[in-house]
């Protein structure tokens, strides 16, 4: 057994167990891959991957065993390599930030210049995504930090904090019934609703607000992007239910925005990263940063 053939068993992994593209991704011939598996699995005494012919089709209950031990041993060998670099110069690195569009437009901009006014050789790569693949991406390593409101305290791999507490607002043209009066769950359900996707921005806590009242809301369009939703209600399709913080009094001026916190449960924004994972010390400060703009957010 050595460290070659325990690297092949992630690639293998991170390649849906294509012999091809783990070759190509190790930089030897397929062959080779073959036999480096058969002697490892010849040295354990069972096989590790269930077969077809050929191909791999899917891990024995032993190889799904083994992969928990191969993602530790990962994980310590990124652990060295990022606790060297974070020796020699704690102040150059490159950080990848997972979030949701609605984080990365409305949240993150002043945390980030704060960030960089401190650490000028930092390179920041930032991906958006739902909140189901910014975990992916955290347990793939392919980001160091995931900011979001959705799923991630439901990983028990995640070291979660909270972040910042933010509530829905209702946005609709100025001159909309909804514009003006009190503002209840049953007018809100009267109107076609324009909101979230399933996953994104608080949109359990807005199911939550209606389920247990026999009102239905009428969703007429969801998406990821607070921008597609404000842009769909300029258009006169219906009201949409959004984060407060994404209405901006300046580039808005045609919608008003109607506070719905006493109608919808508060939502909670969170920062999360691996638990075994070494953090430099910029990727650290980074977390003090966003909990700073944080704390300014709920004093507001």
């Amino acid at each position: 057994m050595n460290l070659s053939q325990i690297e092949l068993l992630r690639v293998l992994q991170e390649n849906d167990f294509n012999l091809s593209r783990a070759a190509e991704k190790m930089h030897i011939v397929q062959s080779a891959v073959s036999r480096q598996l058969q002697l490892f699995e010849e040295e354990l005494g069972s096989p590790l991957y269930e077969r077809q012919g050929k191909k791999l089709i899917g891990l024995t209950s032993l190889g799904r065993r083994i992969m928990e031990e191969v993602a530790t041993i990962n994980m310590a060998k990124k652990n060295i390599q990022t606790i060297a670099a974070d020796y020699i110069d704690s102040s150059q690195g490159v950080l990848h930030i997972a979030t949701t569009h609605t984080q990365a437009k409305y949240f993150l901009p002043k945390p980030i210049l704060r960030f960089r006014e401190k650490y000028p050789g930092v390179r920041i790569y930032m991906v958006e995504a739902s909140p189901e693949q910014l975990i992916n991406k955290l347990h793939t390593h392919k980001a160091d930090i995931a900011v979001c409101t959705e799923k991630v305290g439901e990983d028990n791999d995640l070291v979660v904090k909270p972040c910042y507490e933010w509530h829905h607002a209702a946005v609709a043209p100025k001159n909309h019934p909804l514009s003006e009066g009190e503002i209840s769950l049953e007018r809100l359900a009267s109107f076609p609703i324009l909101t979230y996707s399933f996953g994104f921005t608080g949109r359990s806590n807005i199911e939550t607000a209606f389920k247990n009242t026999d009102m239905a809301l009428d969703i007429i369009l969801a998406a990821a992007d607070t921008d597609v939703i404000k842009t769909y209600v300029r258009l006169g399709m219906g009201v949409g239910i959004i984060a407060g913080m994404a209405y901006d009094p300046a580039m808005d001026q045609d919608l008003v925005a109607r506070d719905l916190s006493h109608l919808i449960p508060s939502s909670r924004t969170k920062i999360a990263y691996l638990k075994n994972n070494y953090l430099p010390l910029y990727t650290q400060h980074f977390i003090e940063e966003l909990l700073v703009a944080a704390k300014e957010l709920n004093l507001q």
